[in-house]
């Protein structure tokens, strides 16, 4: 069951951003261009209103327009995977609304309540599960969804892959080790870490890098699936100051850096993030434009 949907998880799973203007409303042409860029460039699951689409700082009112505009967009060139949650009621709302739009999928993001246990986690993902008929991945984010969560939730017949973005490989390889169900493990930390995870199990990676550029991402998933690790460590190299700049500030600036790249050159018409997070420091700007140009790319903003 869910077989096509799957195959294409085991791959690259785009992040798109969520652009914003100077008024930090919603630049809905710049969204176009950037679900446009990703479709045009090959990409197969694009996620909507996940973590680098700033998911929560939209208000469920945006985040609803946001699936619906990019599943209309992307009109089954690819897979719409949408980004739910909040409380589990609002999930349940955000989950009817995404298969009502006609997505492929949702994600459901880890809880942000200051207190989780293994019973209600449970409990909160078979409420969403139940709510709709749409594939569910699992976006993991901290060891408080324990190893019992995951195996329970893995049993209901819609959860098909988990986003799994703790950096932690023992506890990784015993999730996939524990777990008998046929579901498909995604490096939920994208470039920097997908060959470490790919060696312990991963089919698949997430990606904000390729709002900025396809090339580098494509082919580390490449060499990854051909099991050239010595390839695909020489590709992760380019990417790595990128992305530890993204994971400056305990990830605090993971969506700043795409957005800076992106609007460097000229992916998007403003580099506007919204609290609590924030634009980069005028050094951070300069680094990202060094780093562009030493994958062969001309900012047109050199910060």
């Amino acid at each position: 069951m869910y077989e096509a949907i799957k195959e294409k998880l085991r791959g690259i799973n785009a992040i798109n951003v969520t652009p914003f203007n100077e008024q930090q409303g919603i630049d809905w042409a710049s969204l176009k261009d950037n679900v446009m860029f990703l479709l045009d460039r090959g990409i197969q699951a694009v996620y909507p209103c996940g973590n680098t689409g700033e998911f929560y700082a939209l208000t469920v009112e945006e985040a609803k327009r946001v699936t619906q505009f990019v599943t209309d967009l992307a009109d089954k060139r690819s897979l719409v995977i949408a980004g739910v949650g909040y409380d589990a009621q609002t999930a349940c709302d955000l989950a009817r609304h995404a298969e009502a739009c006609g997505a492929d999928g949702i994600m459901v993001h880890q809880p942000t309540h200051p207190y989780l246990l293994p019973g209600g986690l449970i409990a909160y993902y078979k409420q969403i599960a139940a709510s709709t008929s749409l594939p569910i991945l699992l976006y993991i984010r901290s060891e408080q969804v324990t190893l019992e969560v995951i195996r329970e939730t893995a049993k209901l017949p819609n959860v098909i892959g988990v986003k799994y973005a703790v950096n932690h490989l023992p506890s990784f390889s015993k999730a996939v080790e524990a777990v008998e169900d046929d579901i498909v493990w995604i490096c939920g930390t994208a470039e920097l870490w997908a060959p470490y995870f790919f060696a312990a199990g991963a089919k698949g990676f997430t990606s904000g890098l390729v709002n900025v550029e396809t090339d580098r991402p494509f082919q580390l998933l490449g060499a990854l699936q051909q099991g050239d690790y010595p390839g695909a460590m020489a590709i992760w190299s380019e990417v790595v100051p990128f992305e530890e700049l993204r994971a400056k500030y305990n990830n605090g600036n993971n969506v700043s850096v795409v957005k800076e790249a992106m609007f460097q050159l000229g992916l998007i018409r403003a580099n506007t993030v919204r609290p609590p997070i924030a634009e980069l420091s005028q050094d951070e700007k300069t680094q990202v434009t060094h780093i562009l140009q030493s994958w062969g790319k001309a900012p047109r903003v050199l910060s």
